[in-house]
Formats: structure tokens, C-alpha cells, sequence
């Protein structure tokens, strides 16, 4: 018995509401972190209840999550639908970069009375699952389909948010709505509040017994990798900041065992841990270190930098933290640093990029930290 009852557990157990509005076909759109308190993966435990699941959906990674960033597990043909689940037999959908009428048409071929959604996040607004969850709302909308969540814990804590709210005009697949960077929310809460644009007037079967200020290690829920590059909650508390990181030349960790701590550059030197740990940021330390990435950018070559690592996590800031790091990298190696377009999309603006690139002070950008109430509607007191 754990203290904190995800959506799935509830359904399945016959004490959810919502029951009644998954009668039919049901499309099941799911990953690995889609699990009982047991482990049991949520089709096998929706069968077993009798419900009657006849598709799965998989977002980025794929359903059994062994795709790499910016990829399902369709293979390169680029086909909608794989090879069929082997724990169930049911086909499978791809439904990674797909949208508007394909998605439709995706979600049409599956012959499905209802969508029910139950995957795993990690709070920060540029992590793909809840806009494949968006996305999908908008396909139900659009073919007259019912949609459901099951709600699941935002895994950093639901009692803070930081960064600044997406700009419309920049919205992207790592951001579709106006959310904080580190957004507070669950995917339930998310559901609703997109919704008011979307119509597709979801059903949420809630979470029992979860505190906002809980992390995930005080739900008594397993831990389940969200994805091949978040494989501890240590990695998802410092992600809402570091990812930033991805939108430069410098390595955000990816290809070694611990992506989004280790940040570097071949060109970086001692000077970039004294700086940021002379910096005395709230909840963090930094190493000075080196680490050569198997993958990803510099792959194969010895790079230096930091690793973070928390010490408070109630007081750290992991946004204002990781624009601060881009702040003394940018003042320490003007001439090397470099950020991409796709920080703009990362940021929800290009507010930061600009900043850099002009050599102003960042920090400014980032704003208090708030609470998730002031931008949305909240499901759990």
C-alpha cells in the first residue's frame, strides 16, 4: 500500500468517477512509467479490470521507451503504426511528430471509442509527453472522441514554478501553451487548463492523497524512467534548468550516466566552477570535472565543466540556477559560447538568447519563484 493513489491504481481498483466515460474501444496512450504501485503496466492492468483496450499510443521514446531524444520507435521508414505490443498483442501508434490532420487520421485508422492517457512527466515545460497528451486532445475534439487522463504526481513537487510563460508566437512541440518553465502542475491539471482552447472536455480520474510539496520519493510510488536520458529524480530536478542547455554548443550531459548534471565544453576551464560556485546560488554546489559523452555533442572527446549537484532542493532554483551558468559562460568565453535558435523555443521567447548575445545580464528574465495557482486552475489543494 503506498500513501499517494495515481489515476490508474483508482480506475482500476473501481473507486474513480470517471469510469463511466471509458465504456468502448479504448486507445491507450502510454510508456514504461505508465505502471502500478506493482508494476504492472497500465494495458495489461486496464485488461485485467475488463476494460477493453484495442490500441496504444506511444509519444517521444516510443512505448517501451528505447527511442532517443527526438525520436519514437517507428524505425525510419517513418511509419505510424509498429509492430504489435508483445505483452498484449495490440498494435501499436507512433504518434511522435505527428499533428493537425495526420494525427486525426492516425487516431481514425485505430478504431477507437476513446482516448485515455496515462503517462509519467517530469515538470518541466519543455518535456514532450504532455503536448503529445495537448495534441491528442485536439485529434478527440476534432473526430468527436471522449479523453481521459489518469493522473499521475508532477515528480519535482507541485508547489513552486519558475522561468517565465511561454510567448504564443514561439510555441513549439517542447511548449504549446502559456506555462512557466517549471509549471507545478500534473498532467491532469495541464488537461484542463489547455482545454479552454481545445474543447475536448477531458475526464480526469485525480490522484489520491498526494501533497504538492511531495517529490516523487515521498509518494512511496516507484520510480520509473521517464525516458533514456532522466533516469534518476536527481536528473529531473535539476532539468527544468539545465535543459537550456540543449539550445547551445555546450554538452547538456547526454551519453554519459548522468545527463543534465554534467554540463561542458572542450573549451571550458577551472575558472567556470570557482565563478558559479563563487556565485553562492541557493540549494546547489558545483565540481569542477571532466567527462567524455559516448553520444551527443562532443561525443568521444574529453570535455571539462561542473557537475551540479543539490543540495537543498527546496532552495534551489534550477531555472534562475542554469541562467546563471549561461550567464558566466557567456562572460568567461564570449568568443566560444554559442546558443542556437532552439534556445528561443526551449525559453518560450527570445528574450534569452538576446540576452546573451548582447552580453547583458540574463537573471533579470527569470522573475520570483510563483506558485502554480497563479497561472492555472488547481486540482489538489
Amino acid at each position: 500500500m503506498t500513501g499517494v493513489r495515481t489515476g490508474l491504481e483508482r480506475l482500476v481498483a473501481g473507486r474513480a468517477r470517471g469510469e463511466r466515460a471509458l465504456s468502448g474501444r479504448i486507445g491507450l496512450v502510454t510508456n514504461p512509467t505508465g505502471v502500478l504501485p506493482d508494476l504492472t503496466p497500465s494495458a495489461p492492468a486496464l485488461l485485467r479490470a475488463g476494460f477493453r483496450v484495442t490500441a496504444l499510443f506511444s509519444p517521444e521514446h516510443g512505448l517501451r521507451g528505447t527511442g532517443q531524444a527526438g525520436s519514437g520507435e517507428s524505425g525510419d521508414d517513418g511509419a505510424a503504426r509498429a509492430a504489435a505490443d508483445p505483452a498484449t498483442g495490440l498494435p501499436v501508434f507512433d504518434t511522435y511528430q505527428r499533428a493537425g490532420a495526420a494525427l486525426d487520421e492516425l487516431v481514425a485508422s485505430a478504431g477507437v471509442d476513446v482516448l485515455v492517457f496515462d503517462t509519467g512527466d517530469v515538470g518541466a515545460r519543455f518535456y514532450t509527453y504532455v503536448w503529445t497528451m495537448h495534441d491528442l486532445m485536439g485529434a478527440a475534439a476534432r473526430l468527436g472522441l471522449p479523453f481521459a487522463v489518469l493522473d499521475r504526481p508532477n515528480p519535482i513537487g507541485g508547489a513552486v514554478c519558475e522561468g517565465p510563460p511561454l510567448d504564443p508566437a514561439f510555441a513549439s512541440f517542447v511548449g504549446r501553451a502559456p506555462l512557466p518553465i517549471r509549471h507545478g502542475l500534473t498532467a491532469g491539471e495541464i488537461a484542463r487548463f489547455v482545454d479552454r482552447e481545445i474543447g475536448a472536455e477531458p475526464t480526469v480520474v485525480p490522484l489520491h492523497g498526494w501533497r504538492r510539496e511531495w517529490y516523487f520519493d515521498e509518494t512511496g510510488l516507484p520510480w520509473v524512467m521517464p525516458s533514456v536520458n532522466m533516469p534518476t529524480l536527481d536528473t529531473a530536478l535539476v532539468y527544468p534548468g539545465t535543459g537550456l542547455f540543449e539550445g547551445t554548443n555546450v554538452s547538456e550531459g547526454r551519453g554519459t550516466t548522468r545527463p543534465f548534471e554534467l554540463i561542458g565544453a572542450p573549451y571550458l576551464d577551472g575558472r567556470f566552477a570557482e565563478a558559479l560556485d563563487a556565485l553562492g546560488l541557493p540549494g546547489v554546489r558545483f565540481r569542477d570535472t571532466w567527462f567524455a559523452p559516448v553520444f551527443g555533442k562532443h561525443a568521444g572527446s574529453p570535455v571539462r565543466g561542473v557537475q551540479l549537484h543539490v543540495t537543498d532542493r527546496t532552495a534551489f532554483r534550477p531555472v534562475f540556477t542554469a541562467v546563471s551558468m549561461l550567464h558566466v559562460l557567456r562572460t568567461l568565453h564570449p568568443d566560444d559560447f554559442t546558443c542556437e535558435p532552439f534556445l528561443d523555443l526551449l525559453w518560450g521567447s527570445g528574450s534569452l538568447r538576446l540576452a546573451l548575445t548582447s552580453g547583458r545580464d540574463p537573471r533579470d528574465l527569470c522573475g520570483p519563484p510563483g506558485r502554480p495557482g497563479d497561472h492555472a486552475e488547481l486540482m489538489y489543494a
